[in-house]
This record gives C-alpha cells, sequence and structure tokens, in this order.
C-alpha cells in the first residue's frame, strides 16, 4: 500500500504539471485575498482569514479532481491496472494507497497557506487571529480535501478518460459542497425540514468545524463520506 502511495505522490510531481497546479492555487488564493479589493482580507480591518477559509472550498473543489484525474484513469488507458492486479496487493490496499498518495499532494498544497495565517497575525495592530477558529479551519480544510480526493479517485475509476474524471469528479464534489444548501433554501421545505436537508451537505458540516469546535458528528460524516467512496471504488475495482 505504501508503495502505491509513495508512486502515486512521486507521479505527481514528476512533470511540470504537477508544480503548476499548486503554483495556481496558491496564486489563485494569494489574489483573492490581497490584491483583489472585493476579497482582500486587507480591507476588512481586524485579524481574520474567513475569506480564505470561505474561498479555498472552491479552488479545492477544482484542484483535487485534478490530481486525482489520472489516478486510475490512466492506469487503465495505459493497461498498468493489470500489472498492479498482479502485485500482492488487494483491492483495497490499492485503493488506500492511491487515496494516501493524492491526499499528501492536497496537503502539499494546503501547508504552504499557513504563511497567510502568519502574515495576517504580523499585520494586526490590535489583537490577533482566533487561533481555535484558524485551526478548526485547517482541520475542516483538511477533512474536506480528504472526502474531495476520495470523490476523485472514484470518478477516475469509472473511466479511462482523464478528461471525463475530471468532471464528473468536480461535479459530483460541487453537488455534495453546495447542492444540498441550494435545495434546502426552495420555499417547499419549511417547519425545520430545510435544516435536515443542508445538514447532508460538506458545507454545513465544513462551517461548523471552522467555528473552532470540533464536534463527533462532523468527524463521522466525513469519515463516512470517505469511507463510502472508497469503498464503491474497491468495489469497481473487483468488479473489472
Amino acid at each position: 500500500m505504501w508503495m502505491i502511495c509513495k508512486k502515486e505522490w512521486q507521479q505527481f510531481f514528476s512533470s511540470l504539471t504537477g508544480y503548476l497546479a499548486l503554483a495556481v492555487f496558491l496564486l489563485l488564493n494569494g489574489l483573492l485575498l490581497f490584491v483583489f479589493p472585493d476579497t482582500s482580507i486587507l480591507n476588512f480591518g481586524y485579524a481574520t482569514l474567513g475569506g480564505f477559509f470561505s474561498l479555498a472550498p472552491w479552488v479545492l473543489l477544482f484542484l483535487v479532481p485534478t490530481i486525482t484525474m489520472r489516478s486510475l484513469a490512466d492506469e487503465f488507458r495505459g493497461g498498468n491496472f493489470e500489472i498492479l492486479s498482479t502485485l500482492p496487493l488487494s483491492s483495497a490496499q490499492i485503493v488506500w494507497g492511491k487515496f494516501l498518495g493524492a491526499l499528501l499532494v492536497v496537503l502539499s498544497a494546503l501547508v504552504p497557506t499557513i504563511i497567510y495565517a502568519v502574515s495576517m497575525q504580523a499585520l494586526s495592530v490590535t489583537g490577533g487571529l482566533d487561533i481555535g477558529a484558524t485551526l478548526g479551519s485547517y482541520i475542516g480544510l483538511l477533512l474536506l480535501g480528504a472526502v474531495f480526493t476520495a470523490i476523485g479517485i472514484c470518478a477516475s475509476s469509472f473511466t479511462h478518460n482523464t478528461v471525463v474524471a475530471f468532471i464528473s469528479g468536480a461535479f459530483i464534489c460541487f453537488l455534495l459542497y453546495s447542492g444540498f444548501g441550494a435545495i434546502s433554501k426552495l420555499p417547499v421545505f419549511r417547519a425545520g425540514a430545510d435544516y435536515y436537508i443542508e445538514m447532508l451537505g460538506i458545507d454545513f458540516h465544513y462551517r461548523s468545524i471552522s467555528r473552532g469546535v470540533i464536534r463527533l458528528a462532523d468527524l463521522l460524516y466525513f469519515g463516512l463520506l470517505v469511507y463510502f467512496f472508497l469503498s464503491l471504488t474497491r468495489k469497481n475495482l473487483e468488479n473489472r
């Protein structure tokens, strides 16, 4: 499993495309946070990274499928999956190896953003960042990235085409992140039903953790989503 994980990590950074994807992620977040006036945190008048943690999920929604789109689709297209199948590894080990390797790449994209927190703390004249909320938000981003990674790998297991894997992965991530929130606002859902529908969406639990309070319900939600999509991927591989 760790061999697969290492291979996934090295494969992403073996070409300029991998570095370019991470550079675009950091550049885009930097522009949104410090340059564009409508979203610049410098215009808030107080120390907060709320803008970053609100925008980052939307950037990850496209970055993560870019990372995962080749995970299994390329293996199928190049005929390498047959070689993988001959190794003394179970389908679950292959899937988890792919998942952990891709998640390490996502983590590599998130770690440099800590400089935003350091910069904001240094620029703050009065008070400073809410450390609890900031830490909770980073945990939320990592869990969000884990779910998006599981979804992306699952999408990649259903096709030989990396473009199809990217589009379908990004679409499912979008639906689960914001779809239930949008549906809950429909007039037909009243008398508290809207709240329970919104609870089904990723955004609800991400915002909950971002407040700095780590609830067991939120951790279970993210964990179950990861388990569901990785189990679906494993089943798909076993049926090939």
